[in-house]
């Protein structure tokens, strides 16, 4: 049972992670050990995995599937958006400093935890880590575009916001932000609005299944590489979580500002900096991870 808890808990905070634009719930599934597990579970789901419900039975099916770990965490997932969508909203437009830099500090020490992962560092795994670098550096910096709602649009949003949500360091909400369909689909959870989002979770539930494969194999055939990739993915997302920036309302505005300024800077042209709480509650994400890592440690031993 206390198990099944960690991992429910896990996964409200992978859903908090992925309300925040610039913040991936990817990141949060790989610190804390079951970013292999839940791409292994979902590649198990397919259309053979459904025959075999009726061949084999429910309990075969289930265990196929790895149907436990895949409730108890998307069960922690979807409560985390409902629930919490509000309060990132809330947090994004009136105490956003601190929750970048709480963010910051947790994908900072990611960055080390996952690069540490590797056995050997050699040619590719250094390339591989500045081609993860430069996208996400460039996705950053890519001009924003404003996509009609419609229902072939919600969809392929759905389907690129979910695979960049299981990649650590690429920000589903921020790929959102970048094709104008973040405050669409936030106002449509706090809304409720059933038909809009249903479509959203189908075009998920698409990219999910593809790209989870792929993510699979890659890791199997040449997981140094892909995870330098990842790690390189990471470090790049660290502009997006920059806490001094000059930022518009993310609700009201529909996009991300990445103004970025010192805390001299943020001081003259914005408000406080509020540099010793901003740098107290680095630390504090920083040490969330070490806490993670420890935690999968004791679990990997028992």
């Amino acid at each position: 049972m206390r198990a099944y808890v960690l991992l429910f808990l896990k996964g409200v905070a992978m859903g908090a992670a992925d309300v925040v634009p610039g913040v991936s719930g990817g990141t949060i599934a790989f610190i804390s050990g079951i970013y292999e597990e839940l791409l292994s579970s979902i590649r198990a789901c397919t259309p053979l995995a459904l025959v075999s419900l009726f061949r084999t039975g429910p309990k075969a099916f289930w265990q196929r599937i790895n149907g436990t770990f895949l409730s108890v965490l998307f069960s922690g997932i979807l409560l985390s958006i409902a629930t919490l969508a509000r309060l990132i909203t809330y947090l994004l437009e009136h105490q956003s400093l601190l929750l970048w830099a709480f963010f910051f500090g947790l994908i900072v020490a990611s960055v080390f935890f996952i690069w540490r992962q590797l056995l050997s560092k050699g040619f590719w795994e250094y390339l591989f880590l500045l081609l993860g670098l430069c996208a996400a550096l460039a996705s950053a910096l890519a001009p924003q575009v404003q996509l009609e709602p419609t229902p072939l649009a919600v969809f392929g949003t759905g389907m690129l916001a979910i695979c960049a949500m299981i990649l650590p360091g690429i920000s589903g909400s921020f790929i959102l932000l970048l094709l104008g369909m973040y405050s669409i689909v936030l106002g449509a959870v706090s809304a409720a609005n059933f038909p809009l989002l249903a479509i959203f979770a189908l075009g998920c539930v698409t990219g999910l299944m593809l790209f989870s494969r792929l993510l699979s194999w890659l890791l199997s055939r040449f997981h140094g590489p892909t995870l330098s990739l990842l790690t390189g993915f990471l470090a790049g997302s660290l502009v997006m979580v920059w806490p001094w920036r000059e930022s518009k309302s993310l609700v009201e505005q529909g996009s991300m500002s990445l103004h970025l300024l010192t805390p001299s800077q943020y001081v003259q042209m914005v408000a406080d900096a509020q540099l010793p709480t901003v740098v107290a509650l680095m630390l504090v994400g920083f040490m969330l991870v070490l806490l993670l890592e420890y935690i999968g440690g004791r679990q990997a031993r028992l």
